[in-house]
Parts: C-alpha cells; structure tokens; sequence
C-alpha cells in the first residue's frame, strides 16, 4: 500500500456517526458507583512491596492511584467528561472520569492486563508510550490492531522491563483526543530505595480556548494546525492553571515530569532551586547532574530531585527566550526536618554504565539509516489564489488575505533571518490555523533511496545495534523542531551535530532542533512492526511517520 493511503489509514481514521461538533472539551466528575469500573485490584491500597517503597518516599498525586501487583487486572473506559480548567466547564474526555487519567503504579519486570472500553463516541486505541511490550498491544491501528471502535472493548496485554515514567494515550486522531484530555502515566518502580521524601508526578500540559469560550474547535474529517501544531494558550499541570504542592522544609522531592502537550516545548524550572537530573524516558543517566531547568519536547519525560530547604513559596516556571510562565507554585512550610546536605552529592548510576558498557563498540559505527525531517507545503500558493478569487466590491476577504501576505508572521521562513533550534510559541498563528493534512505534507525521507514515509520499509534484526541519523532539514518550508518518537524499543542519543553526549540514558523519543543532526543507537531487542514518527501530534496526522519492522 503506498504511504499516502497508509498514512490516511493509520492517522486519519476519523470520527464515527456524531457530526461531534465538537463541544468535547471538558471537569473532572468522580466516578458514580454505577461508572466505577470493577478490577482485582485495591485502588489507592499499594501492595506489601510498593507500601514499603512508599513509606520512605511518600507518592503525592492529583491523580488517582491505582497500584497492581503482577499479573493484575485493570479497567480502563475512554468516556465523555466535564472538566473544570481555571474556573470555566469544559465537555472534555477522561479515562475512569478523569483527565488526566488515574495513575498506574507497578513493579519493573511486572505484567498486567488492562480490560479497555470505548464509550466515546468515534473510534480510539491505548498506545503505551515508552513500554516495551508484545506489539500487538501497543495501540497503533493499521500496525497492531484494528481501531476500538464506540461500544467495543481490547485487551492490552503490558509488561514493564524498564523502571520510570512513562505515558498512556490514544493512537486515533492523537492531536485531537489527547488535547482533550485523554492521557495518564505509569509509574513503573525498581527494588532500589529513592533517596527522597516525597514522590509526586508532575504533567505539563496546554489547552487552545477561543477567545468566544469553550476550547477551539476541531474538524472532524480533517486534522487542522499541521504547519506548527497546535499551541494551547492556556498551561497546566495535572490538569490544574494553578497547581500547588505543598511539602515541608527539609523535603527532597523526586518529581516525575512528562509533556503531553501537542507541540509545546517546555523548559521547566522551580524558582531559586536547583534541580538534580536523575533519570531520562527509560532509564538512569550514567551520572546525576544538577541543572537550573529541564527542556521537555511534547511525550519526553525527565526525573528530577529537589531539595526545599528554605520555608517560603516559589513559583513553578515555564523560561523561553521571550517570557517566563509561571506554571504553579511550591509551597514550603516552615519544619524542624533537617537538610539531607548528601542531597548535593553526585551519585554515579554504576549499572547504567555496566549496562551501556556493552554497547560503546557500536558508538563509531556508520548510520544504518539516514532520515531527513522535512515539509512541504502549498499555503503561500493558496493564500494567492484566494486573494485573487475572494475579492469582494467592499475589498473583504480578499483584503484580509492582503495583509496577512504583508505580516511577516506569515513568513515561514522569517524567523529573525536565522532558524532558531526550538519554536517556542506560535509565531505564526493565522497561516497555522488554515494548515490542514491536505494542504500541508510533513515527511521523514530516507537520505539514500529518497523513499518516504512508509515507503522507506526499515527493517531489522532481533539482536541488532543500529545507528540512525536524523536531520532536520533548516531549507523546509517551514523549519522548526521535532521530537521523533520510536516505538517498542529504546535507543541512546549519541551525538547532535558530532558532539559526543557525555552522560547517556536510554530514551524513546528525542529533540531534533532546527538544523541540527543527531545519532541516535537503537537496540532492536523486541519483534514486531513498529511505528516511528515526530511527535508534534499534527504532524505525524499530516505524514511524518513510518514504520520499522523488527524479525
């Protein structure tokens, strides 16, 4: 099949019989008894295990936890809720009626079974961000499954070789379900004691609402903001505008940050605290590090200790170039606790490094694969035509056209004469928001055989060690930033334009800025036929996706 219709199968699938209109943006209601979904698992009730984990490190969490032993059941049902977002309702969507969904706490080397259900209206899957699991429960349709569609029911089948953070989302018209709400995480726990505190789970988040109110509508039969993806302008954490975590002076937190945003870069800081970076998507860094914020492209996840140890409230930041955003606040009050001062010191994960050890003879290979970022499209070309053909006698539209072709924030390419690595806002809001799929093609281009998308037909071995290359081409019609996500497999980021990484960990995803290349080391240790796409959510709609094969 070839790529367009493939792509249009696997990312256009579309809405089912509700013209949805939609007015499906969304508070959180608490499940009624009658919608509680019924598992053999103790919600809120960690098991043995987990409950001593948690004695030395408390889980703080908006969401509600769910902790499952192996080989637990769990229900998940995708539904239609009403969200609460700085003080206005909005009809939105939740799994178990909440957005964000509950959180999933397990044990590395775990398995489960999570029993879904579709009460929505059109079509959705799960996809399991950052697991390696068996790929026909990994929510891809077209790939491993069929879409769910309203009223059916799937059974995912998990297991969780690797601990962290990681991420649960729908693979149908992603940019248009997880904007509104359908997203959660999984907290996947090794037998290794945290040298914290307190636990909390922090999702960054944001939400385009109209000027008129409600949230800006989608189209139901085409995926619209493809140029840039779409900005929210309203930012959140746990799905809150005005997040507060309150913990006591002395308190070293691990917080477990994850973007789930649909293109927004996020560069998260907490005021006058230094962050200790601990841990990427998959894994341990060789080495902690301290650091004054932490950049999250959209589904990358990041661990990070704080120490508070000074009473007072601080401000969570979001720091582009232009603006400092805050995001909540930390509230610390005052405690006779004393400061852990081993707090500053630098451990060295000695395991990663065995681990990775093993695979430094690959770090010089050459690139198995080489993959241009790249995008094509026919707006300027439009936008003339339109000028042309919608003149009215009082100059209307056609005018209107006029003088977008004169801002230069219609320029795609004016960006102060130079690409800047990261895109942080909207530069450019009227030509995004009449990009659409049709109009606007994202490409991933084998730099060898010049085939795309799914054309490209990567495959690999079980066993392999392969190293891939990813440039972002800075000569597109629109050049910004992607962040490629690999599915079912994990890989080490090896270099961005030549410069060795000299503090790896396994990831899932990366950040390719504007311009730049980077190699990335792919470990093919699991089967099956695999996506591999950016995850601005617009763009893998609109064509920037493959699929990897691994025998």
């Amino acid at each position: 099949m070839g790529s367009i219709d493939k792509a249009a199968i696997f990312w256009t699938i579309g809405i089912v019989t509700i013209g949805i209109g939609l007015s499906l943006y969304g508070t959180n209601l608490s499940p009624s008894p009658e919608n509680q979904p019924a598992s053999s698992f103790s919600d809120k009730e960690p098991s043995h295990l987990m409950q001593q984990k948690m004695e030395s490190a408390k889980l703080i969490s908006d969401m509600s936890i769910v902790s499952l032993s192996d080989n637990a059941e769990f229900d998940l049902v995708a539904s239609d809720i009403i969200k609460t977002i700085g003080g206005e309702s909005y009809d939105m969507l939740g799994y178990n009626q909440q957005s964000p969904g509950p959180l999933l706490l397990v044990g590395q080397g775990d398995e489960i079974t999570v029993n879904f259900k579709n009460n929505l209206d059109f079509p959705t899957t799960v996809h399991w961000h950052g697991l390696r699991l068996d790929y026909t429960s990994d929510g891809v349709p077209g790939i491993t499954q069929d879409p769910v569609l309203p009223g059916d029911t799937f059974e995912y089948e998990l297991r969780f070789p690797d601990s962290g953070v990681f991420l649960y989302h729908p693979h149908v018209r992603t940019e248009m379900q997880m904007e509104l709400g359908l997203y959660g995480n999984i907290l996947v726990e090794s037998e290794n004691k945290i040298p914290a505190t307190i636990q909390v789970p922090l999702i960054l988040d944001d939400v385009l609402i109209a000027e008129e109110g409600g949230l800006e509508e989608f189209d139901s039969k085409v995926v619209t903001h493809t140029l840039m993806g779409r900005f929210g302008n309203t930012m959140m954490i746990n799905g809150d505008t005005n997040y507060l975590l309150e913990v006591n002076q002395g308190d070293v937190a691990r917080l477990y940050l994850t973007n789930t945003a649909n293109t927004r870069v996020f560069d998260f800081g907490i005021e006058q605290h230094g962050l200790k970076l601990v841990a990427d998507d998959a894994s341990n860094y060789e080495k902690e590090e301290f650091v004054d914020s932490v950049i999250l492209a959209s589904s990358e996840r990041r661990t990070v200790d704080v120490l508070f140890d000074k009473p007072g409230a601080y401000t969570i930041t979001h720091t582009t170039p232009e603006h400092t955003y805050s995001l909540g606040t930390v509230l610390v009050s005052s405690s006779n606790n004393e400061n852990d001062y081993e707090f500053y010191n630098i451990d060295k994960d000695e395991d990663i490094v065995a681990e990775i050890d093993k695979f430094r003879k690959y770090f010089s290979d050459s690139p198995d694969l080489e993959l241009e970022l790249d995008v094509k499209t026919s707006l300027v070309h439009q936008m003339s035509s339109d000028d042309h053909s919608s003149m009215d006698m009082n100059g209307g539209h056609g005018a209107d056209m006029q003088s977008m072709k004169s801002d230069s924030s219609m320029d795609m390419n004016d960006h102060g004469n130079e690409s800047q690595p990261i895109e942080w806002e909207d530069e450019m809001p009227r030509m995004n928001v009449m990009s659409n799929e049709e109009n606007t093609h994202w490409i991933l281009r084998d730099v060898n055989s010049g085939k795309e998308g799914f054309d490209i037909d990567y495959q690999a071995n079980v066993g392999d060690i392969k190293k891939i290359r990813l440039f972002n081409n800075p000569e597109s019609d629109h050049p910004m930033q992607h962040p490629i996500h690999l599915h079912g497999q994990r890989f080490l980021v090896l270099s961005e334009d030549g410069m060795f990484n000299d503090n790896l960990a396994w990831k899932d995803t990366v950040l390719v800025p504007t311009g730049k290349t980077v190699d990335i080391l792919v470990e093919f240790s699991n089967p099956g036929n695999w996506a591999m796409h950016c995850h601005i959510l617009e763009h893998a709609e609109a064509g920037m996706i493959t699929e990897v094969i691994v025998n």
